[in-house]
């Protein structure tokens, strides 16, 4: 009986042990945080910026995330090619070999005819979308999870907004892209906006 509680005692003692640096380090990045909490908010004024910006001229953001996309292709087929060639020879030397110069060459298609590109990727949107409404859909009537019937409603409007975007192409590639980016941005911009707020009311408790 003695010795359990002796046991319990220590196992106590140590968990107060344990438990206290983590506090402190939680209260130490909490106080971090707080102290720095308007650089949030830059980042959430920036980003709602950018998204109104992308809403507004809706085409520009298209062809400039395809632009960088493209860039970004090129870079990493570029890097494929070096590291394929550095690794020397080894049993997948020729297939990451194959899979760096597609990087390239699909980077150049893309920078070389930027518009075209939209078009293809606006499909590609369009045809994501309605793939993911339609198994949403899917499973919300087959599985009739609780609250299945907003899930069926997403997955219908999902799949309801990739028909459109794909039976107006190659119009819809004007706004398509730059819309849902505008629209993520906004949401994003919004989201550091309120945490800020958020640790700045925590500063206050803090200090």
């Amino acid at each position: 009986m003695n010795q359990d509680v002796q046991h319990s005692g220590e196992h106590g003692i140590g968990s107060a042990f344990v438990g206290r640096p983590l506090a402190q380090a939680v209260e130490h990045e909490l106080r971090h945080l707080a102290s720095e909490w308007w650089w949030f908010l830059v980042l959430g004024i920036l980003l709602m910026v950018s998204g109104a910006a992308a809403l507004t001229y809706p085409f520009l953001a298209s062809v400039a995330t395809v632009t960088v996309l493209g860039v970004a292709l090129l870079l990493s087929g570029v890097a494929t090619v070096v590291a394929a060639f550095w690794a020397g020879r080894w049993s997948a030397m020729l297939l990451q070999l194959l899979a760096g110069i597609f990087y390239v060459v699909v980077g150049f298609m893309v920078m070389d005819a930027p518009v075209t590109a939209t078009v293809s990727l606006t499909l590609v949107v369009a045809a994501m979308f309605i793939v993911i409404g339609i198994m949403r859909s899917v499973a919300a009537l087959v599985i009739r999870f609780p609250q299945w019937g907003w899930s069926l409603l997403s997955g219908a409007l999902t799949a309801l907004v990739g028909l459109v975007i794909y039976k107006n192409l190659p119009e819809t590639a004007l706004w398509a892209i730059g819309t849902l980016i505008g629209i993520n941005l906004l949401f994003d911009g919004w989201y550091w906006i309120m945490l800020s707020l958020a640790v700045r009311r925590l500063a206050s408790r803090l200090s």
